[in-house]
């Protein structure tokens, strides 16, 4: 199943798990999280959550995120970005890169209640407008650590850090690096130094 499948499976069974049983305890994870790592929004009145005033940040920079709505503070964080990643072997032609390139990733649950967080959320974005996601690939040669793929838990306290892989254009080098989980109005963005 690719990731968008897995992602509309997700943010369905989020949408009647959130009809069936009102307010959730435990926000669930939602697409583009297809796995995003943020909390998804409950069916609510509430105000979205918000980043602190900010939007575009460096490398190693964090967001800080209040999701009032879920009962949860967290912060997500760039650590470093790498193209070409070496070690695996090349994509595969039906992947649409021709080498590997990763994100290093943090996401950490200040204090609220548990949430899920996946690869889904995070994209690389273009200068031209081009948008790759992630493969859904995960285990064989591939860097470790690696974030999840699948919806991982994490409890207040708790943080979340891996690499995710990207097939990318070897002659090409992206310009940010963007996490898009539903639960955010707008997304927010890590811009990659030229080299």
């Amino acid at each position: 199943m690719n990731s968008r499948a897995i992602s509309a499976a997700l943010a369905t069974a989020l949408l009647l798990a959130v009809t069936a049983c009102g307010n959730s305890e435990e926000p669930a994870a939602a697409v583009e999280e297809a796995g995003k790592s943020e909390p998804a929004e409950t069916a609510s009145s509430s105000p979205t959550p918000k980043p602190s005033e900010q939007s575009t940040f460096a490398l190693g920079d964090k967001a800080d995120i209040v999701d009032e709505p879920n009962d949860v503070s967290f912060d997500a964080t760039v650590i470093a970005y790498t193209q070409p990643e070496t070690g695996p072997q090349p994509p595969t032609e039906e992947l649409g890169g021709d080498t590997w390139a990763t994100a290093e990733i943090k996401v950490c649950n200040v204090k609220g209640q548990t949430f899920s967080v996946s690869q889904h959320p995070w994209s690389l974005a273009y200068e031209d407008g081009t948008r790759i996601e992630v493969s859904g690939l995960s285990g064989g040669d591939l860097p470790k650590p690696e974030f999840p793929i699948n919806d991982v838990s994490v409890k207040p306290g708790d943080c979340v850090r891996g690499k995710i892989p990207y097939p990318v254009p070897g002659d090409s080098r992206p310009e940010r690096i963007v996490y898009a989980p539903e639960s955010l109005d707008e997304p927010l963005e890590w811009t990659i130094p030229a080299k």
